[in-house]
Parts: structure tokens; sequence; C-alpha cells
């Protein structure tokens, strides 16, 4: 009689382990390149206001004060230009800082509303890097990319963590690192370091696909932990001209522990005029507390974005966590060293490559 010979899981084990460590290799090599200097131009960013007043030092040579005589000349001047919104002077960058629709940006003197700068990808190296950095260069479509090559990129740190998972009593010999021989120093400096700084590189990866994916990832975030969206009020269609002076105070008083960050620019007929406020413990550099007026300067809403539920908070959490705006200095240094590590690990992964072939 014949005798069935159950299989063994140990073959099965390795055929998955030389599969993924095939995928781990190429996807690394490709994707991984588009990872790592998508990484890079984020680690330049992580200081852009800091490296904007170091180019153009006449930015950072003002007092950040709120003129609303100056708003009323910028929208009245620029708004039939495709100005969309401006974000007030504050002790950072002292300066009002415009949003155009076509993507360029403009800066002008709290003072008197001179122009003091023109920046848009096309002649500015850090809003280039900024294209590249959230869409690839490519518009919507760039941005729908980048997303894959986000998911692509979380499944490729979780395989390399599955395939350096050592056996019991193991682990500190595999995160030992050797100088010698070169086989030998690249895997274990890409492996050690990779799972060392995992958490950081996880974080950052995740909360960028977060951002790319924030309806979907917001809607799944606040059905589980609660929260919703704070609509704008609808008013009815008014030229009722705007006093921004009345504007501006009306809307810091609503939320009085608030720091005013934007105002958007509304239409010539639109009712409501619209302000961002960063609230006192917001992760948000611009926040997103909110107060609406009516053009005569009554607040019909002021919403203070703490108040929000977890699923919420979680959800807007993901753009401060990206750009190292949690935690001070500290972070914001450990955010930028963090876009660094996606090219260390192309790199040695690429030289051990290279070293076990020619071997």
């Amino acid at each position: 009689m014949a005798t069935t010979i159950a299989p063994t899981r140990a073959p099965t084990k390795r055929r998955v382990r030389a599969v993924l460590s095939w995928l781990h290799l190429w996807t690394g090599l490709t994707v991984g390149l588009a990872f790592a200097l998508v990484s890079l131009a984020g680690t330049v960013l992580v200081f852009h206001v800091d490296l904007l007043k170091l180019q153009h030092p006449q930015l950072a040579q003002h007092e950040p004060v709120a003129d609303g005589r100056v708003l009323d000349a910028l929208i009245a001047r620029w708004a039939p230009e495709g100005m969309r919104s401006l974000d007030l002077p504050r002790a950072e960058l002292p300066v009002w800082q415009a949003y155009f629709e076509d993507g360029h940006r403009q800066y002008f003197a709290p003072e008197d509303g001179t122009l003091l700068l023109y920046r848009s990808h096309h002649d500015d190296v850090l809003l280039f890097l900024h294209e590249w950095h959230v869409e690839l260069l490519g518009g919507k479509a760039g941005k729908e990319m980048l997303g894959i090559f986000g998911w692509i990129s979380l499944a490729l740190i979780l395989i390399g963590l599955y395939l350096w998972w050592p056996r019991r009593g193991r682990m500190l010999s595999q995160l030992k690192m050797h100088a010698g021989p070169p086989v030998r120093r690249w895997l274990t400096w890409h492996r050690t370091i990779g799972v060392v700084l995992l958490p950081l590189l996880l974080l950052t990866t995740f909360t960028g696909v977060g951002m790319v994916y924030s309806r979907g990832f917001q809607k799944v975030l606040v059905a589980t932990f609660g929260g919703k969206n704070v609509k704008e009020p609808e008013l009815p269609a008014s030229s009722t001209p705007i006093d921004w002076t009345n504007a501006i105070a009306h809307a810091g008083t609503a939320l009085p522990d608030a720091r005013l960050a934007r105002v958007s620019v509304p239409d010539p007929d639109e009712g409501v005029v619209g302000f961002r406020a960063q609230a006192n413990g917001e992760w948000h550099p611009v926040g997103r507390s909110t107060v609406s007026l009516s053009r005569d300067g009554r607040v019909v809403q002021a919403f203070d974005a703490t108040s929000h539920r977890l699923g919420m908070r979680m959800s807007q959490a993901f753009y401060p966590l990206h750009i190292g705006a949690v935690g001070g200095t500290t972070m914001k240094w450990i955010t930028a060293f963090t876009g660094l590590l996606p090219a260390f690990l192309l790199v040695t992964g690429f030289l051990f490559w290279r070293r076990r072939r020619g071997r």
C-alpha cells in the first residue's frame, strides 16, 4: 500500500521567502528610485519657509500685522487675476502670501501691499520640489501615480520586515552591522538601519498615502471613531462691500484663543466670508478651525477644530505629522532625516545586489 507523505511547511516557507525576496529586490530597485527622489524632496521641503527667507531676506524684514485696508486693496487688485486665498502675516513669515488658481504664489508687504516676490514651480526650486513631492509634476494623474507608489512602498517596507524577522533568541545578532566583507556590510547596513528606523519610515509613508487618499481615509476613520465635516453656512448672494478691517476684528474675537491664518477670497456676489484659524492645541500649521461671516461683518459660524471627535482629529493629523509640524524643532529635524532613509536603503540594497551578483 502506498503511503502519503504530508508536505512539510519548510519548503513552502522557503518558496514564499524566495518570491518575496525577488519582489523586494526588484521593486526596491525600480519603484524605490521614485520613492527615494520624492522623499529627498520632502527632506528639503521640511525647511521650506526657512529656505524661502534665506533666499529672499526681504520677506523677513516686516512686522506681522494684518491690516484690513491692505487686504482690501490686495483683493481688489488681484482677485480678478485668479487670487483665491491669502495667508495672513505671522511671526514665521511676516508677509501676505497669496495663492492663485494656476498654482503660483505672490508675496506682499504687510504695511502697504507692495509686491515683494512672484514664485511658480517653473522658476522656483522649492515650488518645483513641492510639485514633484505632491503630484510628480503631473497634476491629478501624477497624484494618483504617487498614491500607487505609496502603497507599493508600504508593501516594500513590510516585506523587508518579514524577510529580516529573526528566529527566537537571534534578535540582537540580526541587528548587528558588519564592516566587511562588502556583501555582508551592505546587507547588514540595509536591514539594520531599515528595522531600527522602521517606525519613522512607516509614519511618513503612511501619512503621505493618507493625504493622497484623504477622503477615503477620512470616511473610514470617521465611521470607526466618530466625527463629521463642518460645512460652511450658506447665505444669500450679496453685493454689499466688505469692510475687511471689521471682518478681521470680528473673526479674531469669534475664536479668541485662535490665530487667524488664512482668508478665502469671496466671489463678487458670494454671501460668506471665510477664515481659517489655528486654535490652541491644533497641530496643523494653518489650522482647521473656521470662522464664517456675512459680508456686513456678522459672525454666522465659528468652529474650534479641537472639539472634533477622534476620527476627524486623526484624519486631520496626517498633514502635520507628515511635515514634522508636531514636536517642535526636534521633530522637524527627525522628519527631515527620515526623508533620507529611502535613498540610503536604495543605495545599500543596490550595492548588496551588485556585489552578490559579481561574486
